[in-house]
């Protein structure tokens, strides 16, 4: 992977592009840990994934796995580095060009947004092959499209288009292959921009909302409404409100 930081912004790219960045277990542990590092720094506000070459990642390294078995695997416990991905506090948004498939479309939908160019393919081929996601694309996929919708794709193997994406909620935003890196780092910027403690509680309080009652999702965003009421950003920002200029926010 490569990784830079630049206007408050961490920028990791899957970077394999001979094998069309074809994810291998050393691959998601390096960025699984830079995520974490960004998550600590200050000057850090908002995370970008994206891929380098034709792809941004066209599935697991199979090389790597066709000859293990079930106790293999339960012993390598594969999936920990994957599972660190859900403890990410900052907004992680996802660039996708070209392919994302299999491993691939997983860690895209790892990302809290994603934004996709018009040429993008999406797809779970893994039945092809005798598999299944095991990284939580039967889960994320069908909490954003419903139980039907996603056993269809799952159960074809067949490839999404942008535009289907973008119909069933998978992505955020079309955008022209050629402007894709430039319009997501522009919203990027705007996220960083604004206070990150409210950031962070919305982004905790939205992730709830998937799995909480409606009661219990509702107390949950209240705890956290109350919460950034100890912070030095929402005096600032009420303060620069009533004085109409505009805030400076710290990130306290």
């Amino acid at each position: 992977i490569e990784v830079s930081i630049e206007d408050r912004i961490g920028h990791v790219t899957l970077n394999r592009p001979k094998v069309l960045n074809a994810l291998n277990r050393g691959m998601i542990r390096e960025i699984v840990t830079v995520f974490d590092e960004f998550d600590l720094r200050d000057d850090v506000k908002v995370i970008v994934l994206t891929g380098k070459g034709r792809a941004f990642a066209a599935g697991a390294d199979i090389d790597e796995m066709a000859d293990d078995d079930a106790i293999r695997m339960e012993l390598l416990n594969q999936f920990k580095d994957w599972d660190r991905m859900n403890q990410i506090k900052k907004p992680v948004i996802g660039a996708v060009q070209g392919f994302a498939l299999g491993g691939g479309f997983e860690l895209a939908l790892s990302c809290d947004l994603l934004f996709a160019a018009e040429d993008a393919k999406f797809g779970f081929p893994e039945i092809n092959l005798g598999v299944m996601p095991g990284a939580g694309g039967t889960q994320r996929l069908t909490r954003l499209m419903g139980k039907t919708k996603a056993l269809e794709w799952l159960w074809s193997g067949e490839m999404m288009s942008g535009k289907e994406a973008l119909h069933y909620g998978v992505v955020n935003r079309l955008i022209a292959p050629e402007l894709l890196l430039e319009e997501t780092f522009q919203f990027a910027r705007k996220v960083a921009a604004k206070p990150a403690l409210s950031v962070r509680l919305i982004k905790e309080a939205v992730e709830k909302a998937e799995d909480y009652t409606l009661a219990e999702g509702m107390q949950f965003e209240r705890k956290n409404f109350y919460l950034l009421f100890a912070s030095e950003d929402q005096k600032e920002g009420m303060k620069a409100f009533q004085e109409k200029r505009k805030p400076s926010f710290k990130g306290r």
